[in-house]
């Protein structure tokens, strides 16, 4: 063996020694809270990409989108079929669209009924809160209350909150961080979203 190999063969014994050790040490069981928040794309994505995996061992899962929910959504047409999942849509769609305070705290505290039933549901294992950061920023849901209900969901359930801005009390209580640093985006080259691309 040629000194390149040992040394790469030394290198991936202290790295597996390493990943068997932390491996060894997570004991812990339990539901997760998750945010994938930041100016880049791909936080909801990421979150129907987990949401395809629950489903992949028949766990049921509820979705709860507050923004983008009359938009085209490939991932949710392909999966919605799926008995083990639950969608449920704010009705108004973009936020600058209405232009709207009071109708659309209406119609965001009307979703969060739905949302607040799956929080509360210990046969639910995953529940996605689809851009939510956006109605605790604008006012639409209190803080204290979508507080409440992740610290007192049941314990092996795990919970995904996507969209920018996460707020900072969220952050310190999350189990996973992500966040999505844009580098470039081609919407702002004037390129338009492409179909089974961005959506």
């Amino acid at each position: 063996m040629n000194d390149r190999s040992q040394r790469h063969k030394r290198s991936m014994e202290k790295l597996k020694a390493h990943v068997d050790e932390k491996v060894a040490n997570a004991q812990e069981q339990r539901g997760l809270l998750l945010i994938f928040t930041g100016n880049g794309k791909g936080k909801t994505t990421a979150a129907w990409g987990t949401v395809t995996r629950a489903l992949g061992y028949g766990y049921r899962v509820g979705v709860v989108q507050f923004i983008k929910g009359l938009w085209d959504c490939g991932e949710r047409d392909r999966l919605e079929s799926d008995p083990n999942l639950e969608v449920s849509i704010m009705a108004t769609g973009f936020t600058w669209e209405t232009q709207n305070r009071e109708t659309d705290t209406a119609a965001c505290q009307a979703v969060w009924q739905d949302a607040a039933r799956m929080l509360a549901d210990e046969s639910v294992y995953l529940v996605v809160l689809d851009e939510i950061t956006y109605m605790l920023k604008f006012g639409y849901l209190d803080f204290e209350t979508l507080r409440q209900a992740l610290v007192n969901r049941p314990k092996e359930q795990t919970v995904i909150i996507t969209g920018r801005n996460a707020h900072r009390e969220l952050l310190e209580m999350a189990d996973t961080v992500t966040e999505m640093q844009e580098v470039r985006h081609a919407f702002n080259a004037g390129i338009q979203a492409r179909r089974g691309i961005d959506y």
